[in-house]
């Protein structure tokens, strides 16, 4: 017996990132044109009332504005063109931009607020207007309110039955609607801590609410930084497709007389729309060249019908030996 060391490749294919639901830019512009909004209204209600957690709910605000910024601007990019320096595409903008997300604007907001929150506690006074700031947060309430709503909608229509939001945040591959649901679960969470903060302190007399207050949303901010981080970080190494993903694969490899079954295969995101799958396919050992080719053209075409994102693939035939297990991944 011996092995064909030749792989049958095909990379056609655009590289589509950030359109139809899985991008979630529907999510992503409804969050930024709340959060402009919003984070202008805390600004002008600091000013007037002094109150730290209206500062930190501003920097929030400002930071999620930034946030969605930078996600569209990953999936513009990601929508780039394969290059001979990248010739899988630039599908992985997405996960760095996201990355960049969860690094340097949320932890920053996040340690900014604890900064202003400490000093805030050590020179506790008096928070002036607070009616305005109250008004300010509760209008506030109300959008984040719809921005979430939208965010939820648009998870719905990919999140599969039975998922929850937090296993969906775990296992999505596309990583707009994960960071848009986290950032506007944190921002309502971070409004109603700082509502607490300046209506404790517009009932006592004393700022030292607000500093705890404003503490507190610091504190919510690097942990949503932390699983933001975790997560991207996991989809940067490269994470292999859904089990239902594979085992979909599997079926189409198998579905055709001139494949025999699996030994062994290999898959890994190529950006959250894009598959790469590797597998060695076992064919029969009288079957003719010609024969081979046409079973992995058939077994090619059979796969991409069943999961339309496998835009490379590499098939490898082989002799299944006696013993050998299929592998996946």
């Amino acid at each position: 017996m011996t092995e064909s060391t030749v792989p049958h490749a095909d990379t056609a294919g655009g590289h589509e990132a950030g359109g139809g639901h899985g991008g979630g830019t529907t999510a992503i512009i409804a969050a930024l044109g709340a959060n402009i909004g919003i984070a202008i209204a805390k600004f002008v209600a600091f000013l007037i009332t002094g109150a730290s957690s209206m500062l930190a709910e501003a920097i929030h605000s400002l930071a999620d504005s930034g946030n969605q910024v930078l996600l569209l601007i990953g999936g513009k990019r990601a929508k780039r063109q394969a290059t001979p320096e990248h010739p899988f595409g630039f599908g992985r903008d997405r996960y760095i931009y996201s990355f960049i997300v969860a690094i340097v604007l949320f932890s920053v907001g996040g340690l900014f607020a604890i900064y202003e929150g400490v000093h805030k506690v050590r020179e506790s006074g008096e928070v002036e207007s607070q009616t305005v700031a109250i008004i300010v947060l509760l209008v506030a309430i109300g959008l984040e309110g719809f921005s979430l709503r939208t965010a939820m909608k648009e998870t719905n229509e990919v999140r599969q039955p039975g998922e929850s939001y937090w296993a969906f945040i775990r296992h999505a591959r596309a990583p707009e609607l994960p960071v848009v649901l986290l950032e506007d679960t944190a921002a309502l969470t971070g409004l109603v801590l700082a509502l607490l903060g300046v209506g404790l302190s517009a009932m006592t007399g004393n700022s030292l609410y607000d500093g705890l207050g404003t503490i507190a949303i610091g504190l919510l901010l690097v942990a949503v930084a932390a699983i933001l981080a975790t997560e991207t970080k996991s989809l940067l190494i490269g994470e292999s497709a859904t089990p239902d993903a594979q085992r979909r694969i599997v079926d189409a490899l198998t579905a055709g007389d001139g494949v025999e079954s699996v030994i062994h295969m290999r898959t890994q995101h190529l950006g959250p729309e894009e598959l790469l799958v590797a597998a060695k396919i076992a064919v029969r050992h009288d079957e003719t060249a010609a024969g081979v080719a046409r079973a992995i053209d058939e077994a090619e075409a059979r796969v991409r019908a069943a999961e339309p994102i496998a835009r490379v693939i590499y098939l490898e035939p082989d002799i299944r030996r006696p013993g050998t297990d299929a592998t996946q991944g």
